[in-house]
Formats: structure tokens, C-alpha cells, sequence
């Protein structure tokens, strides 16, 4: 599927819908996206601050899925672990960017070309528009080669 095309159907999940977050930009290549959790009365917490539930699932599939693509159909790819630091309230607006480097891309095929699991760690910042970090989040991604590949 195209992103441009991924994309515009992934607005349309009621997860994301529902909760005011859009995948706001995704390259053609699959090594970028921004995100963006629009602050809502129906999407704030008790004390009217973004919701931290939020807060993680507008960062949750971003890695798993950007690695996905960039490896290709030769690899098994998964979310593993996750943590997310919450740093200060979200009152506004807060979006998050992701931008896998093509070197990392290589690391994790030559790391996996044995056919060995593979596990790494992606940092995410979830910034206001004028950059205060609101969270860290850390995914951990689990790669390996495919039998039919090794």
C-alpha cells in the first residue's frame, strides 16, 4: 500500500479518530512520520490536561510499522516492550516525529541477517508546537529474518 494511501485510511481508525490524534505526515519511503493529539474536552483528563492513555497510543504503532516497511517482507517485526516518561501536563496541542535513519535501517539487517533476534530501543519526544516535551516514549522493536530469507 502507498503511504499516501496508508495514511489517509489510518485518520479513518477509531482509535485515532475518536480520540482527535492524526497521522499528520508519512514519507513515501516509510522512514518518516508526524503525529498530532489535538487537546479536546472529551480527550483530557480530570485536570484538563492531555490524557496520558493518549499521550501513548499516538506514538504506539509509528516504529514498529516505519521499521516494517523499510525492511520488507523478509522480516518478522514487533513492539516488544514500551515505556513512556511523562514530563510535564499537555495544555495544548502536542505531536510527536519519528524519522528512521537509513543507517539504523542497515544495522538491524546486517544484525539480523543469521537469522538471530534482533532487539532496539526508538526514542519518541511528544512536543507542544513550540517544543516543550510533554513525554518520552521508548519502543522496543523486535526483528528477525524470515526461515524462507535466511
Amino acid at each position: 500500500m502507498r503511504a499516501s494511501t496508508f495514511r489517509r485510511l489510518f485518520n479513518l481508525w477509531p482509535p485515532f479518530l475518536c480520540n482527535s490524534m492524526r497521522l499528520q505526515m508519512l514519507s513515501d519511503d516509510w522512514s518518516e512520520a508526524r503525529v498530532v493529539l489535538r487537546l479536546r474536552p472529551w480527550n483530557r483528563n480530570y485536570v484538563r490536561s492531555q490524557f496520558g492513555g493518549n499521550l501513548f497510543a499516538m506514538t504506539d504503532p509509528f516504529w514498529m510499522l516505519l521499521v516494517m516497511h523499510q525492511l520488507g517482507g523478509d522480516y518478522y517485526v514487533w513492539d516488544k516492550a514500551a515505556m513512556i516518561d511523562f514530563v510535564a501536563p499537555g495544555r495544548e496541542d502536542v505531536y510527536a516525529h519519528f524519522k528512521l535513519q537509513p543507517t539504523v535501517v542497515d544495522e538491524l539487517r546486517a544484525a539480523a541477517a543469521g537469522g538471530d533476534k534482533v532487539l532496539r530501543w526508538f526514542e519518541t519526544n511528544v512536543a507542544t508546537a513550540s517544543g516543550e516535551v510533554i513525554a518520552r516514549v521508548r519502543k522496543q522493536i523486535y526483528v528477525r529474518l524470515k526461515p524462507r530469507a535466511r
